[in-house]
């Protein structure tokens, strides 16, 4: 396989950056697929399942490819928290996380004709405790909302980390060492 046959299923600017360390070539085609339609809600089954489906819908439009897909949300207490729809959302959800340790679950899904590799990541995030102005004044930055859970842990939102277990780069929505790894059975 060549490398201009790998194409990421992501609009994702991070995970861009990231499989940019493991592939120098490669497309990216954000998938098209609607989530409201996957109703798990399991994290890690959600992520799972997302993965895939953002993997295989674009598969099927480039089956010659290999094709990766990715999703994340973050948890707490067996509440999924994905990307908020408004400001409001944002604020109600960094509340919750305010002081306390939630996972942050990536699913990844890579696909092609010979071969399916589905694996989720873990990492638990503990955030201090956050007053109201810092959370609004977070809020008033345009941070929050594209990401899961509401924060950018490679942006403002690292400011709200109090301690990290696990993978970093999975929360940023792309764990790029264990990709990596899988991709080596790809021949890479």
């Amino acid at each position: 396989m060549t490398p201009s046959n790998l194409i990421l299923a992501s609009r994702s600017p991070r995970r861009v950056e990231l499989l940019k360390l493991i592939a120098s070539q490669f497309e990216t085609i954000p998938s098209q697929f609607d989530e409201s339609t996957i109703t798990i809600t399991n994290p890690n089954e959600l992520v799972k399942a997302l993965g895939y489906y953002k993997a295989k819908t674009v598969f099927d439009e480039h089956p010659q490819a290999t094709v990766i897909g990715c999703d994340t949300i973050v948890s707490l207490d067996g509440e999924v928290f994905g990307i908020p729809k408004d400001k409001q959302h944002a604020v109600d959800m960094l509340r919750k996380l305010s002081g306390k340790t939630h996972l942050v679950s990536t699913g990844v899904c890579i696909l092609s004709k010979n071969q399916v590799d589905q694996f989720v990541v873990e990492t638990k995030v503990t955030f201090y405790k956050l007053s109201e102005e810092e959370i609004e004044v977070y809020c008033n930055t345009k941070e929050p909302f594209d990401k899961a859970g509401a924060y950018g842990i490679q942006e403002k939102g690292s400011l709200f980390v109090e301690s990290i277990e696990g993978d970093y780069f999975s929360v940023m929505g792309f764990p790029v060492a264990k990709v990596n790894q899988v991709l080596k059975q790809y021949k890479w």
